[in-house]
């Protein structure tokens, strides 16, 4: 198996005296789309703000590539992030807001052209964020996550609010992503996209990494049931006989 390219070691984060993160330690391979589960208040969107350097965890270890994430920040330039709500100011230009992510990142954005394509995007480019619908502006996010062509990336519900041809497009893309060696972090409660897209399944409960395994062997050590039906057992107490080895 690969090595990690993202290695998490005995993460933990609190919030006052609330602990969200409790001794977190998973690996994340190369090359695979990995769909972080589990229900709301699991921990799922601070791990994810940990891994991206938004929030300082209170111990533990985070490493990109085998450097602490702690000792070069220069890390996040390989990283695309789509979160599930972005917040820019109102009366900017959609190209005047593309325009301003490439400056701040001082990099090239060589997929801008193909994405606008892609998510038929071209009249939107001159028009305010106030005036676009909730699936545009969920369009632009995408653009602003995929357009500089990251090695790791990073989805939170990043299909809320798209309709049905444009999420099929995006599912497509992201298989394309991955064939050309990405790493893909993918949070969902699209239980079907998880599992048309996923390789590997992280599922989070109460802070804590309840699975980590492949998708597959997941199902295969519940009698073959569908995702849906692990998950409902896994938030249920009082159904026997799981199995959650990895």
């Amino acid at each position: 198996m690969n090595a990690a390219i993202i290695s998490i070691k005995n993460l933990c984060m609190s919030y006052g005296k609330t602990a969200v993160l409790k001794d977190i330690s998973l690996d994340i391979r190369p090359g695979a789309i990995h769909a972080l589960l589990g229900p709301n208040g699991s921990g799922k969107s601070t791990l994810i703000k940990c891994i991206l350097g938004l929030v300082i965890p209170k111990s533990g270890i985070i490493t990109a590539d085998g450097i602490p994430t702690d000792m070069d920040w220069q890390y996040r330039r390989q990283m695309g992030y789509m979160p599930q709500i972005a917040n820019f100011p109102e009366n900017m230009k959609v190209k005047e807001l593309v325009k301003m992510m490439k400056d701040v990142r001082n990099q090239a954005a060589p997929k801008e052209e193909e994405l606008i394509a892609l998510l038929k995007l071209e009249e939107s480019l001159s028009k305010s964020l106030k005036s676009l619908s909730g699936g545009t502006r969920q369009k632009v996010n995408a653009l602003l996550a995929l357009m500089f062509d990251a090695p790791i990336l990073i989805f939170d519900e990043a299909t809320v609010g798209l309709d049905p041809v444009s999420r099929l497009h995006f599912k497509n893309y992201l298989l394309q992503e991955k064939a050309v060696g990405k790493t893909i972090l993918l949070v969902s409660h699209f239980i079907q996209e998880v599992e048309e897209l996923a390789d590997d399944i992280i599922f989070m409960l109460e802070g804590k990494i309840y699975y980590q395994g492949s998708l597959q062997a997941l199902k295969n050590n519940n009698h073959g049931d569908n995702l849906e039906k692990v998950i409902a057992s896994i938030l249920d107490p009082e159904t026997p006989n799981l199995k959650m080895y990895a």
